[in-house]
């Protein structure tokens, strides 16, 4: 089966909350997935998740600490415009840091076109290393992962509802030229 919905987790484990992406991918890794989805935590390596958009997927979920103002722990399911990404291009990619849009914005200026994608976002404490690097998400951060678990799951079967139509919609249109 083609591949059809890349989940891929990002953020630095060792900046406290800014490893939501992460924990979430490994966690999601732990369950089944529909055939034709891939989870990757990809960290910190923005320009792999860059080369892996140019592979041909229907879609694409990210899962990322999302600082936006709310209360930590509160989720947030993001769809941004991949049409308004022009003019960010490779300046913007960092190594060791990732942020999103800016991946996205290096996937266009590589000559790709990002697939539909959203953002499984959740409101951090703090991206900051705690008690000499011990490595753990804050309490509200790891009270939202199950949700987050359910949020990806939901937003997966109406992706994959959504690709089938159109390859089900094609199929009556090719049996009916058929017959």
């Amino acid at each position: 089966m083609e591949r059809r919905i890349l989940i891929a987790g990002i953020g630095n484990i060792f900046f406290g909350d800014d490893a939501f992406g992460v924990e979430l991918a490994q966690q999601l890794n732990r369950r089944p997935v529909p055939e034709g989805v891939a989870v990757i935590d990809f960290g910190i390596r923005g320009i792999d998740l860059a080369y892996a958009l140019l592979d041909d997927y229907a879609a694409a979920i990210l899962l990322d600490a999302t600082p936006r103002g709310g209360a930590p722990g509160t989720l947030y399911l993001i769809e941004p415009d991949a049409d308004t990404l022009d003019g960010l291009g490779l300046a913007g990619v960092e190594t060791h840091n990732v942020d999103p849009v800016k991946v996205l914005a290096t996937v266009k200026a590589f000559g790709g076109r990002p697939p539909r994608f959203w953002i499984v976002g959740c409101e951090p404490t703090t991206f900051e290393a705690r008690d000499n690097n011990v490595v753990s998400l804050s309490a509200p951060v790891k009270a939202a992962l199950p949700q987050a678990i359910e949020m990806v799951a939901t937003l997966v079967a109406r992706i994959l509802r959504e690709v089938e139509e159109p390859s089900a919609a094609e199929a009556s249109v090719e049996a009916a030229a058929d017959s």
